[in-house]
Parts: structure tokens; C-alpha cells; sequence
């Protein structure tokens, strides 16, 4: 982060041998849709000699962004990994999506990552900052991960960079801000003729010096003459702020004191801070100009990660258990240990097969060796893996990433990532440990999907494929859920969002020549009795051999929700014969579970069976069961039926500005508040419950309504009788 001499070997992530880890750097680059992550992942690319021109997101030719998908889009869809060399460290950067349908990706990046660096655009909205950002930033300070920030786009800002610097505070420091200071002082050329001035260097707040890219190559001098007072300003709530999270007590008296502090025991203080999580960093970046082949803030910047952002052996390791939930110690990272790794995302290749991107935490993965797989199942919370399994597996082929590229391993070490070809069954979130042990990682936690799609096969020939395609799909993806309704006979795919569910959908397309249609998710209504009535079932048939011969009389009542449907024999004298009754009570189930107004299952009843009449020739089981459903169906004409619709208990967390407005659009769903909770940050938790029917599309109306500063959960309540008008309206339609 001070003046030195770099070093760089190009694109890292060739054959590797085993051993004690070498210098490796995991960092996660996280923020908002359109933020410039990608671009700066080019442009950090270029500067260290990993490619030889930095590609555009508007050409489609991006390193990270290499699927058609995202090419077409010119926006990330999934979680890459680039990999690149910078004095004597491998550095991988992982460029995560921006838009919040693909938190599945960012939570993966964040699993296999050891620092963030959280990307900020100076061209768009404040709120925009903190809507899509806040979330990830609370995550990893809840985990202590180091993080820094990375300001884009000043070239073309909206707002200048020191009052980026004071939101950044505001909405990242909460707590302290004086903890998110810059490192560096942007140094701008003339106006262009749009207005805007083009970020053309930096100056170091701690150095002095200035690197000026307006040739189009590197140039270091000492600041000009009008900029010292703001450059002085700065450096001193700088030095003040290292000093603070310096572990040297004497530092601060010997600065109030007016000593000059040695700048190398800042850059050491400043490092130490950065590798706890205590102090963020900020610096401003801009791509290549001129022919260049470092752009602006991109030296900085790999400065950063190889010297203030820890080693994988300086971050502490999720916890192991075994499958039982039986604690085990902690893995060490070290090449020489037992091997313990995890699949943090799971994607399909066309020529490969499926393809795992594997961080390994302790030991050496290598190629053609028996592993043992281990999963957790959806009823374990928290989980990323999906159903409980376990097998001795034998690793595939061993790759390092590198946009579409896939480089040969010959082994992969612990605190790096590669990907496997052909882990057979193995599933994101799941637990690799050596074989013969099977071991599970504490699991990270994802957000449930809150959007339904319902679906359903275009054609025959994609029928027979439909169930296969769906679960490789929801296997790769945690973010997504499968549902096979039995109330409305309709498949469910749950999604984060709908450009979720449309990449979702293109993936099944493309990647297992699936094609299908989409329709409207229909929720579970049911039926109940208003009141109590009574019905006779007669079934008399007679057509010259033996005839058909029930009747019987019923009385039903409504119960309490939640009961479901009970039956009651009450026939006294053997009027409906003992063989018979079972039929007559199958009938009735089999009605009701058909409907008897609106074709939705009938609940929340009793039905007696008060008498009857057969005869000892034509009466059969058969006869029976048609007369106890007449019956049903006649009680049901004499009795008012009312819909029921399901209920959904929702919590939504949003902005205190943000609640009276929360509060009346759930008005308007029908929706009941039932109490608020003040949450930190000055933010507030609305509950409610709120007709299912209303919140198909909430999550979609929630991130509008507040600007992608709010979130909710959902979960089953009970079923509540529809409004008479909508229910009306349901069966006329």
C-alpha cells in the first residue's frame, strides 16, 4: 500500500503440486447491478498481466461474463471465478452478480471468498447503495471478514468522491464511521465537453505521491500546490483513524504530541487493522485509458489484497460436525492435513458433464482420488445442500477457471479453489473429506424463494424430460424449490425473482433441452360448511341382472379449521348393513376430497351417517360409495359452501421511512398488521397476515416499493373463508 516494486507472472492457476499453501488471496467483489465489478475485474486482470486487453461488458467479451446468457443480457447471471498473479501471490477474484434474484451466487462467493471488496457506483443513486450492498456488508462483519471499498465510475459521477466517502461512512460505518476512510485522493484532468472530468490518478494520503494515468502510463510525483488543504484534511483523519485501530497505545500521544509518525508504522498499523475487519478502506477505481496498461486505483488495489487482506490460514474455518451433529475439531489450513472441502456451486457443462467449484479448506484435493461426499437434507435450517446423502465418490479431472477457460491442476492445495468434473452427486453446500470419514461444514444460510412460477411441459417430447430436467435444475440452484402441489395438481418452481426464473427457464432450455410454458400459480383453496344440513344419497339402478341398491341419510356440521373431515356412524338396526359402512364413509372421502361447489377439497367437517336402506341382492360396496357421495353433494346444495383461501404470515423488514407505505400497500392485499418491532439500523419489522392470492408477486412489489431496502418471510398460517364477492367472482370464472 506504500511505494514499492511489483512483480507479476501473468494469469495464475496453472499445475500446482502439493505442499504447505503457497500465498493465495480469495477475494469477493460484491455490489449493486451496474456498479462496474466486472469491468474492474478486467481492468485488475490487465494490470497484473493476465490478459493482454481487458474485455467489455457492452461487447459481450468479458472474462467473467462468458455465458451467452450474460453476454446477451451484458449482465452477470452467475458466480466466476478469475484467477490472476501479482507479486508473488495467486489472487482469485470472485465476481459476483449484482441483482438480487442472484444472492444464491453472491452467498456462494462469499462462502469460498477470505475478504470482500464492495464495488460502488458514483453514477447511480445513493439508495442504490444501500439497498443492494447493506445486506451482504452486515454478513460478512457478522463473520469478521475484511472488507474494503471500491468507488467506480467517477468519470461520470453523480456524486463527487468525498461525499461518496461520507455515504459510505453513513451506511457501512453506522457504527464508527471514521472506520471506512480513503486510502487515496482522486486526481481528475480537465472537463470534457459533457461536463464531466476524467479520473486521471490517485494520490496517497500516507505517501504523498501522486500516480498520474493521463499519458496512458503510470507517473508518480508529489501533489500540486492547489490540492495540499484538502490533501492535509484528509491525511489527518486518516492517520487519526489508523491510530485509533492501532494495537500501539503511544501512537496517539505521540501524534497529538506533533511527533511526525514513521509512515511504514502506519502502512504495518494500517494492514493489521485491515486484516481484522476493522477498518474499511476506500478507494477509487477507473479502467485503462489510452492504451494503457494499468488503469486507475488497479495497482492500489492489488496492493490491497496481497498485503492488507489475510491469508486463507488467517481466517478462521467454518465449523465440522459429523452427520449425527457430533462436533470435531476445527481443520487446519495446511496442505499436509486431512482433507476437508466444500462445493460452493454446482453448474453444468455441455462437453463435461457437471462441474463443481470446490474451495478446499484443509489437506489437497487431487484428481482420480475416492472422497467422501456428505449433504445435508432441507429439514436441517440454514442448509445449502439439498436432501440428506452421503458416498464414497472418485474425483474427476481438476481445473483452475479462467472465464470460460478451464486450466489442468494437478492438485489443489488448501485456502484454493478449483473446479471437478464429475462429482458424481455432489450438491452446492456439500462437505468433501477424505475417504472413509464423513464430515459436515457449519452451514451458510440462504434466502428462501419467494416468487412461484407455475409450469408445465410445451410438449410430449419434453414431458418425459420435465421431472429430470426440474431436479438437476433445483440441485445446482438452492436458491430455487421445487413443488409438486397436490391441492392443485400444478408444478412449482419457487425462484428468488423473475430474472431468476428466466434464466432458470433459458438453463432448462439450453442445458437439458427442455422446453416449457409458464402459467399463473394457483394457491390451494378449499371448501367448508357454513352451517350444519343434511343430505340423502339414493342410488337405485336396475337393468335386468343384478342392480345397484344404496340409499343413506347424512347430517354435516362444520368444525374447527384445521380439523379436516371426520365420520361419524351413528345408524342404529342395521338400516345401512356393517359391510357397508366403510363404503358409504369412501364415498363421502372421495367427494370430498373432489369438492362440492368449486371443485377444491371439502375440509373442516363432520359428516354422520344417520341411516339407510339396501337390499340383500343388488347392494354392493360400489352402490354405496355413489350414494354416500350423492348424499354429500345434496347436503351440500341445501347449505351454504364457502371458500377457503390460505393465509400467509408474513414479517417484512424495510427502512423506518419505508414502514407507512409497507403498511398500506399490505392494506391493500387484504392484509391485517398484527405488530411492528423496531430492528438496529433503524430499520422495522412489520408483521402481518395476508391472503396467499395477494403475495404471488410481493417480492417483485416489495424491492420497488423500497428501492431494494426491504425484505420479507412468508410461512402457512391457516385457511380463512374468502370475501363472498371474490369467492363469487372465483366460481363464475
Amino acid at each position: 500500500m506504500g511505494d514499492r516494486t511489483h512483480t507479476h507472472t501473468g494469469a495464475a492457476g496453472g499445475a500446482t503440486t502439493a505442499g504447505p499453501p503457497g500465498p493465495v488471496r480469495n477475494v469477493v467483489l460484491v455490489g449493486h447491478s451496474g456498479s462496474g465489478k466486472t469491468t474492474l475485474v478486467e481492468a485488475l486482470a490487465l494490470a497484473a498481466g493476465a490478459v493482454n486487453r481487458a474485455g467489455r461488458v457492452e461487447d459481450g467479451a468479458t472474462l467473467s461474463d462468458h455465458e451467452e446468457i450474460e453476454q446477451r443480457r451484458r449482465r452477470s447471471v452467475q458466480l466466476s471465478v478469475v484467477p490472476v498473479a501479482w507479486d508473488g501471490h495467486k489472487v482469485n477474484l470472485l465476481d459476483t452478480p449484482g441483482h438480487p434474484d442472484f444472492v444464491g451466487e453472491l452467498r456462494a462467493g462469499l462462502r469460498g471468498a477470505d475478504a470482500a471488496l464492495f464495488v460502488v457506483s458514483a453514477a447511480q443513486e445513493a439508495d442504490a447503495v444501500a439497498g443492494a450492498t447493506r445486506a451482504a456488508w452486515e454478513e460478512c462483519a457478522a463473520v469478521g471478514m475484511p472488507r474494503a471499498v471500491v468507488v467506480t465510475h467517477l468519470d461520470t459521477a453523480r456524486t463527487p468522491f468525498d461525499e461518496m466517502v461520507r455515504i459510505c461512512g453513513r451506511i457501512f460505518g453506522h457504527d464508527d464511521p471514521d472506520a471506512v476512510l480513503p486510502l487515496y485522493l482522486p486526481v481528475r484532468g480537465p472537463e470534457g465537453p459533457d461536463g464531466h472530468a476524467q479520473l486521471t490518478g490517485l494520490t496517497g494520503l500516507l505517501t504523498g505521491r501522486v500516480s498520474d494515468h493521463s499519458s496512458g502510463e503510470r507517473a508518480e510525483g508529489p501533489p500540486p500546490e492547489e490540492r495540499l488543504d484538502a490533501f492535509r484534511a484528509a491525511r489527518g483523519r486518516l492517520i487519526e483513524g489508523i491510530i485509533a485501530e492501532s494495537e500501539d497505545e503511544s501512537l496517539m500521544d505521540r501524534y497529538l504530541g506533533g511527533d511526525e509518525l514513521d509512515t511504514e508504522t502506519l502502512v504495518v498499523d494500517l494492514e493489521r487493522a485491515v486484516a481484522r475487519g476493522s477498518f474499511h478502506p476506500v478507494l477509487a477505481a477507473a479502467p485503462a485509458a489510452g492504451g494503457g496498461r494499468q488503469g486507475v486505483g488497479t495497482v492500489e488495489l492489488l496492493d490491497l489484497i496481497t498485503r492488507g487482506f489475510p491469508s486463507p490460514a488467517e481466517r478462521a474455518v467454518p465449523g465440522l460436525t459429523t452427520p449425527d451433529g457430533a462436533p470435531r475439531p476445527a481443520p487446519v489450513c495446511d496442505a499436509r492435513a486431512p482433507l476437508v472441502a466444500e462445493v460452493v456451486k454446482t453448474s453444468s457443462d455441455p462437453y463435461v458433464g457437471q462441474v463443481s467449484l470446490v474451495r478446499v479448506f484443509s489437506g489437497t484435493l487431487r484428481p482420480d482420488e475416492t472422497v467422501h461426499v456428505c449433504g445435508r437434507g432441507p429439514g436441517r435450517p440454514g442448509a445449502a445442500g439439498s436432501g440428506d446423502h452421503e458416498a464414497d465418490v472418485r474425483t474427476g479431472a481438476l481445473s483452475s477457471p479462467f472465464g470460460r477457460q478451464q486450466r489442468p491442476l494437478d492438485a489443489c492445495a488448501a485456502g484454493d479453489l478449483c473446479c471437478v468434473a464429475k462429482l458424481s452427486g455432489a450438491k452446492t453446500g456439500d462437505t468433501l473429506s477424505g475417504d472413509g470419514e464423513a464430515l459436515l461444514m457449519e452451514p451458510w444460510t440462504l434466502p428462501d424463494p419467494l416468487l412461484p412460477v407455475g409450469v408445465r411441459a410445451h410438449g410430449q417430447a419434453d414431458e418425459d424430460r420435465l421431472s429430470q430436467g426440474l431436479s438437476r435444475l433445483v440441485a445446482e440452484d438452492p436458491t430455487m424449490r421445487l413443488e409438486q402441489n397436490q391441492d392443485t395438481g400444478q408444478t412449482v418452481l419457487w425462484c428468488m425473482g423473475d430474472a431468476h426464473a428466466e434464466v432458470a427457464l433459458e438453463h432448462l432450455r439450453t442445458r437439458y433441452g427442455v422446453r416449457v410454458d409458464t402459467e399463473p400459480h394457483r394457491v390451494p383453496l378449499r371448501e367448508t360448511f357454513a352451517s350444519r344440513a343434511v343430505g340423502r344419497g339414493r342410488h337405485v339402478k336396475q337393468t335386468g341382472g343384478h342392480g345397484q341398491y344404496a340409499v343413506c341419510e347424512i347430517e354435516v356440521e362444520p368444525l374447527a379449521p384445521g380439523t379436516g373431515v371426520e365420520f361419524v356412524d351413528e345408524v342404529v338396526g342395521g338400516a345401512v348393513p356393517r359391510q357397508f359402512v366403510g363404503a358409504v364413509e369412501k364415498g363421502v372421502r372421495a367427494q370430498a376430497a373432489r369438492g362440492v361447489a368449486a371443485g377444491r377439497p371439502l375440509v373442516d367437517v363432520r359428516v354422520t351417517l344417520l341411516d339407510g336402506k339396501s337390499h340383500s341382492v343388488d347392494s354392493s360396496d360400489a352402490a354405496f360409495q355413489t350414494a354416500g357421495a350423492l348424499a354429500l353433494r345434496e347436503a351440500a346444495a341445501a347449505s351454504q359452501v364457502r371458500l377457503l383461501e390460505p393465509v400467509a404470515e408474513v414479517g417484512v423488514l424495510v427502512p423506518d421511512s419505508y414502514v407507512g407505505a409497507v403498511m398500506g400497500d399490505l392494506a391493500g392485499r387484504r392484509g391485517r398488521v398484527v405488530g411492528t418491532e423496531q430492528e438496529t439500523g433503524e430499520r422495522t419489522l412489520v408483521r402481518a397476515e395476508v391472503p396467499e392470492a395477494e403475495i404471488g408477486t410481493y417480492t417483485l412489489d416489495l424491492r420497488s416499493l423500497t428501492h431494494g431496502t426491504g425484505s420479507f418471510e412468508r410461512a402457512y398460517a391457516r385457511h380463512e373463508p374468502m370475501p363472498p364477492q371474490l369467492a363469487e367472482r372465483l366460481r363464475e370464472g
